[in-house]
Order: structure tokens, then sequence, then C-alpha cells
């Protein structure tokens, strides 16, 4: 039953000829059909009204599985004829339905002319008053991803006055009939009915590109998310789920603590959520100050199992900074390790505990065996009674805060961004899709709970998605890293380009043999750091794109599929990856909010479920981040998106945060083939003589020149009564190895204006960094202007 179609080629029209005369047995299986598709699945139907009474139409919609064409039909009251790769309309069962349902075959194995002839058999079904559905993008994806639309449908369109209707099919991945797994069909259903969502948009003229097209599909799949919500369950919820569907597979270990399962994590989180819940009595958030490790994921879990909002504090912040956090939160008690604030030295505000305290006196049979029964005997709603979470009485427990991550403060004082629990159980939902975690998976744990990637990626992803994940406090020691990879045998590596430069130098190829993906975050990933890490270890580094505010994730890169006959391209070097399932973005112009061209840089924006709530206790500085969704006024790419935005806002169930647009603040571009690309950041930018200076771009061609591998220049700016600014970089070079760069510098390709003088290079060992492995933005400029009256070459 696979309705996919290619876009090239066609075969004959010899559905078209008999299709008149079958309109009974058309009319009949249509309904067997319906009655086949909703017994197995649970369909919901969004955007109705947006489908043509009568007349002609084409519907274009993404392909994620073998029954799409089947879910779609059941979805329309009108009979619908899909576009058909031959090969399948020749297969036997499968061709008896084509024909009788009026496919038209089309394959690109033939010969130009009768590429045309199918292609002018679904133009003429159009002209004559029928509905048309082609999957633009030609072939079922295997990558989890929306692939490219082809621009088959534009010649279908050529002189044909009727609509483009596009058509988001979501829920559909992780069916049986999709290719998740690896595999069609063999694979045992995650339930049944199985819920979808077919989200029709407005109709489109005819004369909608490809890349108009699948934008709003995209938006429309971002908009069908929302559907999901009444399936989703809060974070400890889904945690208690994947330890008792796992409870003795791998889920949790570190260079101190011995293997944990799922069954022994939930039991222990038990166990500390019962001592604790009375000395977090009254508070909504806890403060918690620990490492990556096992014994800081339990204390989350025990957190969020007592209904409380665990804040986890970033320990490399200044004592004024910690204290303003604790502040915005209303922190009451702050919990830590005695051997853990040894080690950081920082003065805490407020009472704090101790985790060795809590564990006095040690727990007694008895106590073990009571969180034993509850984690594993009780039902959920009796387990959160019973450690005094009223959560249950929530109506809404998944819009509920199920942290706060404080934002790293690198260009200011930190802002308290608040998600929820469903902010974040989307985007886990939206990675595992993505990249296609199994049992055996584990995560390499070293970024830290307060950095938003640590949080999601490596507290919450591992328990909900049951995976296991190998956590270490010092992201930074190569040396313990490498042996801890090899003997659990990690699989998935999410770093910064920071640390993976230190494991360049301390671990070996051999230690990252397990690996089979690492991700790269926070930072950007320059093209000779990929290269290098590549040679050593055999695997190439994927860039991946998020931020705080949307919990994190937004884009990534993954791994192609390739087989006989197929290629799906996953990852692009230079790009940032595909926008994750469920979210969509647009690229506009800074200024004026109208969408600039396909390839043109300008300001990313993001909708989604993972967008957050806003930020705790700003509402004004929300507002700044959240714009319309009507940007882009008479000349946007998407005329009819005023309606969609309207019938959104019209919806009760669709939040503030899910109607409008978070502002990035990164300047991105994006190709035909739906990747992007970050090429700078508005606050990166100098504005010099009246022209906006990039500074990343900058400090890539500083790092061409000098032919260097590791971040070896910084760009910033200071004021200038000339100019208005003027560039500052600062370097690790020594003054022989820098001179012959600045000698190459002067008659580089560079604008004149980007150049930085030779007086204005100051040298340092090390450039300030955050905990999160990032630069500290400000601290760089703090040593710019400190160096501004003494700047020379070294």
């Amino acid at each position: 039953m696979n309705h996919s179609e290619s876009d090239h080629a066609s075969s004959a029209t010899e559905g078209g000829t008999t299709y008149a005369v079958q309109l009974l047995p058309n009319a009949l299986l249509r309904f067997i059909m319906w009655i086949a598709t909703h017994t197995i699945y649970r369909i919901k139907v969004l955007g109705r009204d947006n489908i043509p009474a009568k007349g002609g139409a084409l519907f274009v919609c993404n392909h994620l599985s073998l029954a799409d064409a089947a879910l779609l039909q059941a979805a329309v009251h009108r009979p619908v004829r899909f576009i058909m790769l031959k090969a399948m309309y020749d297969k036997p069962f499968i061709g008896w339905w084509a024909k009788t349902t009026g496919a038209i075959p089309i394959s690109s194995e033939l010969r130009p002319r009768e590429m045309i002839k199918s292609l002018q058999a679904a133009s003429d079904a159009i002209k004559n008053g029928e509905v048309i559905c082609i999957f633009a993008e030609g072939q079922i994806t295997r990558i989890g991803q929306m692939m490219p639309f082809r621009r088959g449908f534009e010649r279908i369109m050529k002189d044909v006055d009727a609509p483009i209707i596009p058509v988001g099919l979501d829920g559909v991945w992780g069916s049986i009939f999709s290719f998740e797994g690896h595999k069609f069909l063999w694979k045992w259903p995650k339930q049944i009915p199985y819920p979808i969502t077919v989200n029709f948009g407005k109709p489109m003229p005819p004369t909608a590109t490809p890349t108009d097209v699948r934008q709003v599909v995209q938006e429309l799949l971002a908009e069908a998310w929302q559907e999901r919500k009444a399936r989703m369950r809060p974070l400890h919820r889904s945690f208690i789920r994947s330890a008792r569907k796992h409870p003795r597979r791998f889920a949790m270990a570190d260079s101190q603590t011995p293997a944990v399962s799922f069954g022994g994590a939930l039991t222990r989180s038990v166990l500390l959520a019962r001592r604790l819940k009375k000395v977090w009595a009254g508070q909504k958030m806890v403060g918690l100050l620990l490492p990556p490790s096992v014994g800081g994921a339990l204390v989350n879990w025990a957190v969020m199992l007592c209904g409380k909002v665990p804040v986890n504090l970033n320990y490399t912040l200044s004592e004024e900074s910690l204290t303003s956090c604790a502040k915005q939160c209303e922190l009451k008690t702050i919990l830590t390790s005695r051997a853990f604030i040894e080690k950081v030295k920082i003065k805490l505000p407020g009472e704090v505990l101790f985790l060795e305290d809590v564990m006095q006196p040690a727990p007694s049979i008895w106590e073990k065996l009571t969180a034993l029964f509850i984690a594993h005997c009780l039902p959920v709603a009796w387990i959160e009674r019973a450690i005094g979470n009223r959560q249950s009485e929530i109506a809404n427990p998944l819009d509920s805060l199920a942290t706060v991550i404080f934002s790293s403060g690198s260009t200011g004082e930190p802002k308290g961004v608040m998600l929820s629990h469903y902010n974040i159980g989307s985007n886990l939902e939206q990675l595992g899709q993505t990249f296609a975690f199994g049992g055996n998976d584990k995560v390499l744990g070293v970024l830290p709970f307060f950095h938003s990637f640590g949080f999601t990626g490596t507290l919450a992803l591992p328990a909900v998605l049951g995976i296991g994940v190998v956590y270490h406090a010092n992201p930074l020691d190569a040396k313990t890293i490498g042996p801890l990879v090899a003997d659990h045998e990690v699989t998935f590596v999410l770093a910064t380009p920071t640390f993976l430069q230190l494991y360049m130098r301390g671990c070996s190829a051999e230690q990252f043999g397990s690996v089979r993906l690492v991700a790269v975050s926070a930072e950007k990933l320059p093209e000779r750091l990929a290269t290098a890490f590549e040679e050593q270890f055999g695997i190439r580094p994927f860039e991946a794109y998020g931020c705080t505010e949307c919990s994190p994730g937004v884009t990534v890169n993954t791994h192609d599929f390739r087989a006989a006959g197929f290629r799906q391209v996953g990852a692009k070097r230079g790009k940032i990856g595909h926008p994750l399932p469920g979210i969509c973005v647009r690229i506009v112009d800074p200024v004026t909010h109208a969408p600039v061209p396909i390839g043109q840089p300008g300001l990313l924006l993001v909708r989604g479920p993972n967008v957050m709530l806003g930020y705790l206790g700003k509402p004004e500085n929300t507002a700044e981040v959240f714009i319309d969704a009507d940007v882009g006024g008479a000349g946007s790419l998407l005329p009819a998106d005023a309606s969609l935005a309207n019938e959104r806002r019209a919806r009760s169930d669709a939040p503030y945060h899910q109607t409008k647009w978070y502002v990035t603040g990164d300047i991105a571009a994006l190709d035909e083939d739906g990747f992007l690309q970050i090429t700078d950041r508005l606050s990166r930018f100098s504005k010099i003589g009246g022209e906006m200076v990039p500074h990343i771009k900058v400090e890539e061609k500083l790092h061409e020149l000098a032919g260097v591998t590791e971040h070896t220049f910084v760009v910033t700016s200071i004021a200038d009564e000339k100019k208005g600014e003027r560039l500052i970089v600062l370097h690790k070079l020594a003054a022989d190895k820098l001179q012959p760069a600045l000698e190459k510098l002067t008659v580089c390709d560079l604008p004149n204006l980007w150049k930085p003088k030779a007086d204005s290079f100051v040298r340092l060992d090390d450039f300030p960094m955050l905990g999160t492995g990032k630069l500290d933005l400000r601290k760089v400029k703090e040593f710019a202007q400190k160096s501004s009256t003494t700047v020379a070459v070294e």
C-alpha cells in the first residue's frame, strides 16, 4: 500500500480512462478503506473547511508512511486520485486498488515524453474538477524529517486555474507502516488505534513554488503537534513509565557510581523524595547546586516527583548573579553536596542543605522496601500522593513549570527561562524521532544541568526515552571521559566545539570506538575542527542548533539514509540541519520582518511546542522576543498566513507563546532543501562607519589565514570617537605566528572596514569561558576595554 510518487517521469494515463466508469466500486472501496483506517487509526482532521466542496484542486502533502494515501482519503469526503510510483502501481493488490481509485502512475525510469503525459493527466483531471494528491517529497521519509519538495507539481499546475491545498500529516511516524526502526511493517504497534492528525491549510495560488508550499506544510505540522498534548505526560510520569517498562535496563552511571538500572533509579528517587518532602513543604521551586552525576540526576527526579520545580543553579556564576537567580525564583533552600561545594568554593544564598546530611542515617531495610513498593506497585497518581505531589489535581499539568533555566549571562544579567513539561516533553519526542534511539544507546552526560542542553539532553532525554547515560562532573577532564566512554560503550556524545578540542588531545580513537553520533551545539562548529575530529576518530560531528528559550533543540543534522535507489540527505556541511519535527522557522528582514528570499540571510524566527512560556517575572522582556504571527505584510511569501494566524488565536487551546514567533537574535539563511545555516548573531555585529560588521565572519577569516584548527581568535569591539566602534581581536598566538597572519590579512578579500588594525590584537593565554563551554562575551568585552589603551602586537 505504498503511495509514494516521484515528481520526475511518467508512464501512462491508464487510470484516467477507466476512472469515470468506476465511481460505484470506488465509493465502495473508499468506504471499506474508511472502516479499515478508522479501526487501526484515530484520525483528527483540522482545517476541513479549507477543502473545496467542488471543483478541481491539488493536495500537496508530506510523506511519512505506506498508509498515507489511505489516511488522507479517509479524512476527505471527496474522491482523491493519487499520483503513484509506477513500481507500486504494478504490484497485484495495490494495482487493483490504484486502478479502482484512479491513481496516476509515474516513474523516473521512463522517457520524458511519458513523464509529461502523466503530469498532463493530473493537470487535465484538476481542470475537470477532480482532486489530485501528490506527495511532493517524492518518497517516504526514512530519516524522520520532512525532505525537500520536488518541482513536479509546478508542471501539473501550469495554466491550471485551481488552488493548491497544503496538507500536513502528523503523528504517522512510529506507526507500523512508517520506516521507524529502519523497517516497514515488521514491528509491534505502539498502540491501537494509532492517533494521527491531518491538517489542511488555506488554499494557495497555482503559482506557489515548492519552497512556498513546503513552508506552509511545515507550519501546519507545527500547528498539528498541539493535538499530541492530550497524549503526553509530565516528565516525572514519563520517567516512571520508562522505569516500569525497562526495570533492569542500564539507566545511569558515573566515575564514582557503578551502573544503576531504571528500576533502581526510580526506587532511589522515590526514597530521596520521601526524605525531602517535609523539607520542601510549602516551596514551589527548589534550588539545586550539583554537577552532572548519578546523585544530581536522582535529586532532580526526586524534586519533580514531589511536584516541585528544580532550579539548577550555575556554579560558574558570580555570588551576585547567584543571589539574583535565587531571589527571582524565591528559593528558600538550596541542596548541594559538601564534596562539591568544597571544589567550587562559592557562597550560596539562603538555607543550604547537604545531600550527605539528607542521606543520614542510612536508609533502613524497611525504608528501602517501602520505596521499592511505591515505585513499582502503586498507580502513578498514588505515588504522587504518597510523596505529597498535588500535580494530579492540576487541570493541565503539562502546562506547569518543569524547570527554570537561567541564561548564561554572557551579555547581561541572567534571565530565568520558564520551560513547561509540554515544552521539554515535546522536544524529547522531536529528538527521539530524529535520532532513532534504541535500548542499547547511551548518552555521554557532561553538560551541566543548569545548561538547557544538559537538562534536556542528559537528564530528561535518557530517562524519558529509556536509554542510558554516563555522567561526569568535569567536561574538561578528557583523561577520565575517554575511559568512561569506552567502558560503558557510549554511543551518543553531546558536546560543544571547545570540549571536542579537549577530547582530541586527551582521548584515543579506540576509546570513542562505540560512538555512532556526535552532536555539537552551543557554539558554531568550525569546518576545520569537524574535519580534524573526523580524521582522528573516524566519525564526523553533526552540528545542531538550539537556544534555552526553545527547550533547547531547534534544528539538527543527522545521518543520511542510503540504499539501492535511495539517498535521503540528513546532514550538510556548514549547516545546522533541518528544523525538528513540529518546529517551523522563518527567515525575515531584521527591521521590517518581511520574509527574505531563499538563500538570503535574515533574522531567524522559531515557532513550535518547545518554545518557552516566557521569562520569569519579566513580562516586558518576554514581549520583546516574541512577534506576531502575521509577519511580512503584503510582501509575504505566504499570502494565506493571516487567516491561519487568526484561526490559531481563536482556538482556546493555543497558548500565547505558540501563536507568536520567537525571535532568536541569530542571523541565518535557509536553502531550497530546508537546511539552515547560521551566519552571525545580531549581538555580534559592530556598526563601524555606518556599516554593520559581523564578528564571526572576521573570526573565520583570521582562523583561515593563520591555518589553525583550535579556537584562537575572538573578535569584539569598543567605542571609537571617529567611526562609532572599532574592532579588537583577542588571540592566543605567539608573535612569530601572528605576524604572517597579519600580513595575509592586509591583502585578503575582506572589505577594508572589516579588517582589524595590527595594533588592535591582544594576546591572552586563555579566553574567558562560561561553565557551559561557551565564550563569556561580557568578559571578552571587558578585556578589550581594559586593553584598549595599551593594545599592541605581541
